[in-house]
């Protein structure tokens, strides 16, 4: 995996093998948003607003992983701490801690971690942009507005202008009350489709620098592999 596509390939797929599938999407068979929708713009602009009053969050979440052909899925949860620019995710067996400069991955069971630069992929969807990323290089629009569990979700979809991305789709389901994002559905190149579900949502906890360093202290015996 690169070590530069540190949300996309570590956050949404995270060590699961690419699942094999039988179906190609292409670019041209498929249905691709070209314009900006103003009533989606008004909604992500909501968003974009609160998100970036906050000064840190704390969220739990689900992954899970379909086959183009719908029958094999593979789920995962896990945590993401943000502020501003650094952060940490979490997962049952790996840790991913970013102050922005250096990235420090720690294997559990191998009680190992490696040390890199941080080198963000401008083709990758990083932490920080996950509640603004439409704002440059997408074109968007209101897609339909869905009940579930008793509330309205406002689903807008999210097309790439860059066609080097690694999807082609991203669709976000919004609260429309709360005025917050409950799940995203990203649609890869691939074939597979990855759910993003938010659990829990925590503003502005009460997070230092200092969490998002990677602390080999607590860590006995730890294997250091510093590759920078």
């Amino acid at each position: 995996m690169s070590k530069k596509n540190i949300f996309f390939t570590l956050v949404l797929i995270f060590s699961i093998a690419l699942i094999a599938t039988s179906l190609k999407i292409s670019w041209a068979q498929t249905k691709q948003v070209t314009a900006t929708d103003p009533k989606a713009k008004v909604i992500l602009d909501g968003l974009s607003k609160k998100y970036k009053a906050l000064t840190a969050i704390k969220a739990a979440f689900k992954i899970t992983m379909e086959a183009a052909n719908g029958k094999n899925k593979d789920e995962k949860k896990g945590s993401l701490v943000l502020k501003g620019l650094k952060y940490q995710i979490v997962l049952e067996n790996q840790e991913i801690t970013c102050d922005n400069k250096t990235v420090w991955t720690y294997l559990k069971e191998a009680n190992e971690v490696k040390i890199d630069n941080y080198e963000p992929d401008a083709h990758a969807i990083n932490p920080s942009d996950i509640f603004t990323m439409y704002e440059k290089g997408f074109l968007y629009q209101l897609a339909e507005i869905v009940k579930e569990n008793g509330k309205d979700l406002q689903v807008i979809e999210l097309t790439p202008m860059d066609k080097k991305r690694e999807f082609f789709k991203i669709k976000l389901f919004v609260d429309k009350a709360a005025q917050a994002i409950v799940k995203t559905r990203i649609f890869n190149n691939n074939g597979t489709h990855i759910n993003y579900e938010i659990i829990q949502f925590t503003p502005n906890p009460a997070i230092t620098d200092a969490y998002f360093t990677f602390d080999a202290k607590k860590h006995p015996g730890v294997e250091v592999n510093d590759i920078r």
